[in-house]
């Protein structure tokens, strides 16, 4: 059994990964072509984008990489049982039982390589990319509003005209409020610098108190500002949250908690980066039954599309189930688990089938 295992393994491996460069490739050239828009305004060149769309493939490679890994074992396995090898492996003693368990131990090496590329290496590439666009364009991070860039920080509003590439601060202005929800002083800054440890650096302050009767003016050079809000915290508008490290999605919705503002879409991210590694487990087992099912017969390459299409359809389910549960408070786990659970259900259904015949 240890000789088939690695057998398998050599031929899966193989062939995920190839499935998984044409992917980047294909998706590579389609990110290239949208970024061709933005060529030779505000100073941006074909290198830059060459550079961000680089910097952007392993998100990608996260992305798709349970779709690889479906594609790629249903081809391997396709190929062996066009050969008799499957049949040959099963005459020798492996039952769909074994069968599973050698795949799933395969897919276990999947999901740690996924686990470990959506972690930590595709999430800070992520942050360089979005960085290396703004600084080639000359931009500041994208807002949702016209007024600027809005956070709560426990009794305090801080809104920013303009949050830098560097997660500095422009034409800061920050609001006060008691615990009776009055506001008790305004204080305007014209840039906004943070310093490990020791908090904001804001400079050309000038600071209104809202007194019994009276209002309280300063003008100030500089103005230290203590505060739980950290660049790391101020650079989420960077990227999507189902591109962020889990790691920085925790302590962004513990804030979020805090403040009493709404978390749904970055639990569901969050739940999502633990749940999704595994998800190339379920897609790897699923490739089982059509490598058992008429193994001699039908095209290689009608598998593999179908492949496609499965993966497709599991990509689709991912996005449709997290809009759902944030629309429908549905609880993130319950998001996040609800595709792969779907397909874990139809992969049993498929292969007690296959068992029948």
């Amino acid at each position: 059994m240890k000789t088939i295992r690695r057998y398998l393994g050599r031929e899966i491996i193989a062939a995920s990964a190839l499935v998984m460069v044409a992917f980047l490739a294909l998706f590579g050239f389609f990110d290239l072509v949208e970024e061709l828009d933005k060529v030779g305004k505000a100073g941006y060149r074909l290198k830059h984008a060459l550079i961000f769309v680089g910097l952007s493939l392993p998100s990608r490679a996260y992305e798709i990489f349970p779709i690889a890994a479906l594609i790629g074992t249903l081809f391997a396995l396709t190929q062996l049982a066009r050969n008799s090898e499957i049949t040959a492996m099963r005459t020798a003693g492996l039952s769909t039982r074994k069968a599973i368990m050698v795949v799933a131990q395969i897919g276990l090496l999947f999901a740690a390589v996924t686990f470990v590329l959506g972690e930590f290496i595709a999430p800070p590439l992520e942050r360089v990319a979005q960085k290396w666009r703004l600084r080639s364009t000359n931009s500041t991070l994208p807002q949702e509003l016209k007024s600027g860039f809005w956070v709560r920080d426990g009794h305090l509003f801080v809104n920013a005209q303009r949050v830098l590439p560097d997660k500095g601060l422009e034409g800061v202005r920050i609001y006060e409020f008691d615990q009776r929800s009055k506001l008790v002083s305004l204080s305007d800054a014209a840039k906004g610098v943070y310093k490990a440890g020791e908090g904001w650096l804001l400079t050309d302050v000038v600071r209104t108190k809202f007194l019994a009767g009276r209002t309280e003016l300063q003008r100030l050079p500089e103005w230290r500002w203590q505060s739980e809000l950290t660049p790391e915290l101020v650079s989420v508008v960077m990227v999507v949250p189902e591109r962020m490290a889990l790691k920085t999605l925790v302590p962004y919705v513990q804030h979020l908690k805090e403040n009493n503002q709404k978390t749904g879409r970055h639990e569901v991210a969050a739940w999502k980066k633990i749940v999704f590694p595994f998800a190339s487990i379920v897609m790897m087992c699923l490739a089982l039954p059509f490598a058992f099912i008429h193994h001699r017969s039908g095209a290689v390459g009608a598998k593999v599309l179908l492949g496609v299409v499965i993966g497709m359809a599991f990509h689709l389910l991912n996005g449709l189930f997290t809009n759902l549960g944030i629309i429908n408070d549905w609880p993130p786990v319950v998001s996040a688990l609800a595709p792969s659970l779907l397909f874990l259900v139809a992969t049993a259904g498929m292969l007690w089938w296959v068992e029948r015949r």
